[in-house]
């Protein structure tokens, strides 16, 4: 398996692309500036042996040099050690909502990413217990299995997102009978649903479903997220820049509410909790609180206890680069304007 063990650095990475239009941009003002100031002839018999072609070429392996120095920063690490572990835990499958009503602005930054938050700091807190990753809009899909490995959970995690469901709503029942399917049914004990959503839209095939939950030994607790005055939904366009809010079609705009009924009804039925996000810490330790209440299991996996660094491998690469980047002149010095490194023939 691999990870990374400082991910802050692959904001690093912005300087590349920044840099290469800065290069671009002065590259085009040079021209321009030795358009305004005279004979352009004269200008190339001055600067006889320069090389834009080899300049270009100088630029782009700093650039992939510095890109791969952010790789080594970021430290890539492989799972070099594989054992058994055996835990006694609960098996706890965590279901978002990533419909579009999920982008409402009632909790700040937004219903989904204050969702997202307060996952991970569950994620942070669990021990022992197995996890999954369950996304639903107009459908539901398993965006990962149930794992110890906490780290793989937190990376799914960040990738959740209002656009990996293609089809629009919130089918809860959807949900709900994924997550069952997903549960070992011989297992009676020690199994949880996490339900996040503003619970909009539902169908009535989710009561059934969270009725056949309990039957299969599964307590569903519930989120909410949003409030109960609702609010607009924004849209936005491939550059993620607002441009309206959504609109039913009579061209009104759509209020977004919390459902707390339903989701309380869900949380009863299968002998679960309510929660409604507001945003404090005092929500996870409630929901752990939970867990830990429940009849534990005994179970065993193999996790990778061990990681060995890989920074050095793209740190020589990068010096590899940087020194080829100085062994190239863009300027063609004594035999050199008749044969560049790279055959570029010169004419003095």
């Amino acid at each position: 398996m691999l990870r990374f063990e400082n991910e802050l650095w692959f904001w690093g990475m912005l300087l590349v692309p920044i840099l290469a239009i800065l290069f671009i941009f002065l590259t085009q003002w040079r021209k321009r500036a030795i358009k305004r100031s005279g004979d352009e002839i004269l200008i190339r018999r001055l600067s006889q042996g320069y090389s834009p072609r080899r300049q270009r070429l100088k630029t782009a392996l700093y650039l992939l040099a510095l890109f791969f120095i952010f790789i080594g920063l970021a430290n890539p690490q492989l799972g070099s050690k594989l054992e058994k572990v055996k835990r006694q835990g609960v098996d706890v499958i965590i279901a978002i909502d990533v419909s579009r009503s999920m982008l409402a602005e009632d909790i700040q930054p937004n219903r989904l990413e204050r969702a997202k938050q307060l996952v991970s700091r569950m994620i942070d807190n669990m021990k022992g217990d197995r996890v999954g990753l369950i996304v639903f809009a107009g459908n539901a899909y398993l965006q990962m299995p149930l794992t110890i490995d906490y780290a793989a959970a937190k990376l799914f995690l960040k990738s959740v997102s209002t656009g990996m469901v293609p089809t629009q709503g919130t089918s809860i029942g959807d949900a709900l009978d994924l997550a069952i399917n997903n549960f070992d049914r011989d297992q009676r004990y020690a199994k949880a649903l996490m339900l996040i959503t503003d619970g909009e839209n539902h169908e009535q095939g989710a009561i059934d479903l969270a009725n056949e939950a309990k039957e299969n030994g599964i307590i569903i607790h519930t989120l909410g997220v949003g409030s109960e005055e609702g609010t607009r939904i924004p849209e936005y366009d491939a550059r993620g820049q607002l441009r309206g809010w959504k609109q039913d079609k009579n061209g009104q705009e759509i209020i977004s509410k919390l459902n707390e009924a339903f989701l309380q009804e869900i949380a009863t039925i299968s002998d679960g909790e309510y929660f409604r996000l507001k945003g404090d810490r005092k929500e996870v330790g409630a929901i752990l609180s939970q867990l830990d209440d429940m009849q534990k299991k005994d179970f065993e996996d193999r996790v990778f206890t061990d990681y060995e660094d890989q920074f050095q491998y793209f740190i020589l690469v990068a010096i590899i680069l940087i020194i080829i980047e100085m062994l190239i002149s863009a300027r063609s010095v004594g035999w050199f304007r008749n044969w560049s490194l790279f055959g570029d023939k010169q004419k003095i």
